[in-house]
This record gives C-alpha cells, sequence and structure tokens, in this order.
C-alpha cells in the first residue's frame, strides 16, 4: 500500500479492504445530456471531461489502483462527421491542457486501442503524454480510444498465429497468459468492476475478455452528472456481491 493509501479519506461506510483495484467506466449520455438542456451535444462531451477529471481524482483519494475510460470505440467513426473532428480535437487539446496537473499528481496515462487510426497530431499528443508520464507512480489512468474488442481480440490471434507460423512458438505454448499479453491492455489488471451509465444494458465491445468476472453496475444518471457520491454508491453495490469467480461461497 502507498503511503497516499494509508490515509486516503474513504466514506465511513465503505470497506478500505475490499475497494476495487481495477474501476472501468463506460462514459453514457453525455449527448442525450446535453440534449436535454436544449445545449449542442458537443457541451455534453465538455462537461463529460469534468466528470471523467473528478473521477479519477476521487479514484485515486479512494485507493483505486486503475481506472479505465472507454473514450472512443470504433463504432463512434460511425457517427456525424463534425462530431467525430470535435471529439478528436477535444481529446488533443485536454491531453495538452492536463498534462502538467497528471504530472503533479504522479498519474500514469496510457492509450489502449487502434491509435493507427487517430489524426497525426493526436497521435503526437498521446505519445508524448504517455512518455512524460511512464515513470509516475500513482494510478494508472488507462483511456480506451479507437478501441473494439472484438477487434482487440482478432488482432490478438493474428498475432499469435503469425509467431506459431513462423515457427517462433508451439501450439501447446497458447494459455490465458499468451494471450492476454498480445492484447492492447497487456500488464493490465483485469476490471473488478465496470460502471456504466444513461442506463444501457450492454458492455458495447468493451473489454469483452478482460470483463470475464468484473462485477457490473448500472445507473440511470447520465455520464455528465456521474460525480462523487454517485461513484460511492457504486461502490457500496459493490462491496455487497459475492465474488465467488465460479466457486461455491464461503459461507
Amino acid at each position: 500500500m502507498s503511503v497516499k493509501q494509508s490515509f486516503i479519506e474513504l466514506p465511513l461506510d465503505l470497506d478500505q479492504q475490499r475497494i476495487p483495484r481495477h474501476v472501468a467506466v463506460i462514459m453514457d449520455g453525455n449527448g442525450r445530456w446535453a440534449k436535454s438542456r436544449g445545449f449542442p451535444r458537443i457541451i455534453g462531451h465538455q462537461k463529460g471531461v469534468d466528470a471523467l477529471k473528478n473521477l479519477l481524482r476521487c479514484c485515486d483519494d479512494w485507493g483505486i489502483e486503475v481506472l479505465t475510460a472507454y473514450a472512443f470505440s470504433t463504432e463512434n467513426w460511425g457517427r456525424p462527421s463534425h462530431e467525430v473532428e470535435f471529439l478528436m480535437t477535444l481529446f488533443e487539446r485536454v491531453l495538452r491542457k492536463e498534462l502538467a496537473e497528471m504530472m503533479a499528481e504522479n498519474v500514469k496515462i496510457r492509450f489502449v486501442g487502434d491509435l493507427s487510426a487517430l489524426p497525426t497530431s493526436l497521435q503526437a499528443e498521446i505519445a508524448y503524454s504517455m512518455e512524460k508520464t511512464a515513470n509516475n507512480k500513482g494510478i494508472q489512468f488507462n483511456i480506451a480510444t479507437n478501441y473494439g474488442s472484438r477487434q482487440e481480440i482478432i488482432h490478438a490471434c493474428k498475432s499469435i498465429a503469425s509467431q506459431v507460423q513462423q515457427g517462433k512458438m508451439e501450439l501447446e505454448d497458447i494459455d490465458e497468459k499468451l494471450f492476454e499479453n498480445h492484447l492492447y491492455t497487456e500488464g493490465l489488471i483485469s476490471p473488478d468492476l465496470l460502471i456504466r451509465t444513461s442506463g444501457e444494458m450492454r458492455l458495447s465491445n468493451f473489454l469483452l475478455w478482460q470483463m470475464a468476472y468484473a462485477e457490473i453496475y448500472v445507473t440511470p444518471t447520465l455520464w455528465p452528472d456521474f460525480n462523487r457520491e454517485e461513484f460511492h454508491q457504486a461502490l457500496l453495490n459493490y462491496q455487497q456481491r459475492d465474488r465467488r469467480f465460479g466457486k461455491l461461497s464461503k459461507t
């Protein structure tokens, strides 16, 4: 446990010994939040960034080791071109603006997904942010960008098949650990808790392999309104779960 985690300001009704190590979030509802207020969808995305910053800080305060946010899926390219362009610009601007603060708070940034399809300038900002924060020892912040889990799994299969074909490994060498080493999330612990906002009851092609035993919490709250109290309720719900991992309960 880090020095910071030894005196985190955890709500009294939460058990520090049962805090999830890795939380993943599907940040749904930005557009609906904006529309309900008569704003353009892009305003919802801007407010969504604020909600994500607040959640990252809360995770850090409460001793959670890893936060993974679903920022842009492979399917999101099908949205109106002006919205996609805005999102790419927003990602780049936020990275540039927030990097100094991420450094000050010791956050380690990692992007997961097929980054080659992103605008060149955004790729450069991503590479720079990951390089600058690589040695930070605080919370691991993963941003899934141009990410699709089915595509990730196919990519891993092709990579492994190529190595078998080249004689670099045998079929018998393939196991879960080796497969995980060919995913975009190589080296990361699996999520303990998935939170999805806006009430949608689906995974939306997000971390399908990694979510095998994650607890799922769905809230009707739209993402820009997801705050520390909402997260508190998600953790309370999580701590009521009996995580058996396919085994029988000990009680």
